[in-house]
């Protein structure tokens, strides 16, 4: 009886020639862009228990905050695990990047970093219904 020794799983996958498990792609593979600097910060690893003031409260120490907003499900009243603050000034933006970037806040680690523009949402076309004429 011979005995066969099963690869770990991810080893399989990278040296699968499966049509299931393509091999990475060079756009998975693009480094990661840096959003520009700018006075609003998004906020990322927030307990379910952290609320919009305790937010504004803990980035205060490092300047002026304009807003704080922990965004919550609607349904439940509960964070989402991420927010937004916004500073007066790019240096405070900046100081409250270094402040908080990988400290604790209600016992998680959060993570502060620029926030990105979002773009301008494209008007689907229709006003967003289906079109039902047989053209």
């Amino acid at each position: 009886m011979a005995l066969r020794l099963a690869a770990p799983r991810g080893l399989r996958r990278l040296f699968s020639t499966s049509p299931f498990f393509p091999p990475p792609t060079a756009a998975a593979a693009q480094p990661r862009v840096e959003p520009e600097p700018n006075t609003n910060l998004f906020v990322s690893g927030l307990s379910k228990r952290t609320t919009t003031e305790k937010l504004q409260e803990a980035f205060s120490q490092f300047g002026e905050v304009v807003h704080a907003r922990v965004v919550s499900d609607r349904i439940s009243g509960y964070s989402k695990g991420f927010g937004f603050v916004r500073y007066t000034t790019l240096e405070d933006a900046a100081k409250g990047i270094e402040g908080m970037n990988g400290k604790y806040l209600d016992g998680w680690v959060i993570f502060a970093e620029y926030a990105k523009h979002r773009p301008p949402p494209s008007s689907p076309p229709n006003n967003g219904f289906p079109s039902y004429s047989h053209q």
